[in-house]
Protein backbone atom coordinates (compact mmCIF):
# COMPACT_ATOMS: atom_id res chain seq x y z
CA UNK A 1 0.00 0.00 0.00
CA UNK A 2 1.33 3.41 -0.91
CA UNK A 3 0.19 6.04 1.50
CA UNK A 4 1.36 9.61 1.66
CA UNK A 5 0.44 12.41 3.98
CA UNK A 6 3.31 14.84 3.42
CA UNK A 7 3.73 15.03 -0.31
CA UNK A 8 1.91 14.18 -3.49
CA UNK A 9 2.56 10.71 -4.88
CA UNK A 10 2.16 10.78 -8.66
CA UNK A 11 1.93 7.00 -9.04
CA UNK A 12 -1.02 4.66 -8.65
CA UNK A 13 -0.25 1.72 -6.40
CA UNK A 14 -0.58 -1.62 -8.13
CA UNK A 15 -0.24 -3.42 -4.79
CA UNK A 16 -3.32 -5.39 -3.95
CA UNK A 17 -4.75 -3.32 -1.14
CA UNK A 18 -7.56 -5.03 0.73
CA UNK A 19 -10.61 -3.56 2.38
CA UNK A 20 -9.30 -4.88 5.69
CA UNK A 21 -6.05 -2.94 5.24
CA UNK A 22 -8.00 0.23 4.48
CA UNK A 23 -10.10 -0.25 7.58
CA UNK A 24 -6.92 -0.24 9.69
CA UNK A 25 -6.16 3.36 8.67
CA UNK A 26 -7.06 5.86 11.35
CA UNK A 27 -8.36 9.38 10.77
CA UNK A 28 -9.17 11.10 7.51
CA UNK A 29 -7.88 10.03 4.14
CA UNK A 30 -8.51 10.56 0.45
CA UNK A 31 -8.81 7.56 -1.84
CA UNK A 32 -8.08 8.12 -5.50
CA UNK A 33 -9.03 5.38 -7.95
CA UNK A 34 -7.65 5.59 -11.46
CA UNK A 35 -5.04 4.42 -13.92
CA UNK A 36 -1.77 5.97 -15.11
CA UNK A 37 -2.82 5.95 -18.77
CA UNK A 38 -6.23 7.59 -18.07
CA UNK A 39 -6.47 11.06 -19.61
CA UNK A 40 -8.99 12.26 -17.02
CA UNK A 41 -6.65 11.08 -14.25
CA UNK A 42 -3.76 12.95 -15.82
CA UNK A 43 -5.93 16.08 -16.09
CA UNK A 44 -6.72 15.93 -12.35
CA UNK A 45 -3.03 15.59 -11.44
CA UNK A 46 -2.24 19.28 -10.80
CA UNK A 47 -5.43 19.93 -8.79
CA UNK A 48 -4.71 16.87 -6.65
CA UNK A 49 -1.13 17.93 -6.06
CA UNK A 50 -2.23 21.43 -5.09
CA UNK A 51 -4.89 20.12 -2.68
CA UNK A 52 -2.41 17.85 -0.93
CA UNK A 53 0.10 20.66 -0.61
CA UNK A 54 -2.64 22.75 1.05
CA UNK A 55 -3.63 19.92 3.42
CA UNK A 56 -0.37 18.19 4.42
CA UNK A 57 -2.03 16.12 7.16
CA UNK A 58 -4.50 14.49 4.76
CA UNK A 59 -3.48 10.95 3.88
CA UNK A 60 -3.68 10.24 0.15
CA UNK A 61 -3.95 6.73 -1.24
CA UNK A 62 -3.82 6.23 -5.00
CA UNK A 63 -5.24 2.92 -6.13
CA UNK A 64 -4.69 1.49 -9.60
CA UNK A 65 -8.16 0.41 -10.66
CA UNK A 66 -9.27 -1.69 -13.58
CA UNK A 67 -10.73 -5.01 -14.69
CA UNK A 68 -10.45 -7.61 -11.97
CA UNK A 69 -9.60 -5.07 -9.24
CA UNK A 70 -11.98 -5.83 -6.38
CA UNK A 71 -11.48 -2.70 -4.27
CA UNK A 72 -12.82 -0.42 -6.98
CA UNK A 73 -15.92 -2.60 -7.30
CA UNK A 74 -16.46 -2.60 -3.52
CA UNK A 75 -16.49 1.22 -3.61
CA UNK A 76 -18.71 1.32 -6.71
CA UNK A 77 -16.12 3.06 -8.88
CA UNK A 78 -17.31 3.32 -12.48
CA UNK A 79 -15.30 6.25 -13.89
CA UNK A 80 -11.78 7.53 -13.29
CA UNK A 81 -10.53 9.28 -11.44
CA UNK A 82 -12.86 8.83 -8.50
CA UNK A 83 -11.88 10.58 -5.27
CA UNK A 84 -13.48 9.39 -2.03
CA UNK A 85 -13.01 11.27 1.23
CA UNK A 86 -13.02 8.88 4.17
CA UNK A 87 -13.47 9.86 7.82
CA UNK A 88 -13.00 7.14 10.44
CA UNK A 89 -13.35 4.54 7.67
CA UNK A 90 -16.69 5.87 6.49
CA UNK A 91 -17.24 7.45 3.11
CA UNK A 92 -18.16 11.08 3.63
CA UNK A 93 -18.11 12.44 0.07
CA UNK A 94 -16.87 11.68 -3.43
CA UNK A 95 -16.21 13.42 -6.68
CA UNK A 96 -15.76 11.82 -10.08
CA UNK A 97 -13.56 13.35 -12.76
CA UNK A 98 -12.93 16.69 -11.06
CA UNK A 99 -11.85 19.45 -13.40
CA UNK A 100 -10.55 21.91 -10.79
CA UNK A 101 -9.22 22.10 -7.26
CA UNK A 102 -12.43 23.60 -5.88
CA UNK A 103 -14.28 20.34 -6.54
CA UNK A 104 -11.68 18.49 -4.48
CA UNK A 105 -11.77 21.08 -1.70
CA UNK A 106 -15.53 20.67 -1.42
CA UNK A 107 -15.41 16.97 -0.59
CA UNK A 108 -12.89 17.38 2.23
CA UNK A 109 -14.93 20.20 3.85
CA UNK A 110 -17.86 17.92 4.61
Amino acid sequence: MEESNREFDPDYSENLLTLEQLQEIKGNYLLEFGAPWCGHCQSAFSATEELLNETPDLKHIKIYDGKGKKLGRIFGVKLWPTFIFMKNNNEVARVVRPTNIQQLREIIKV
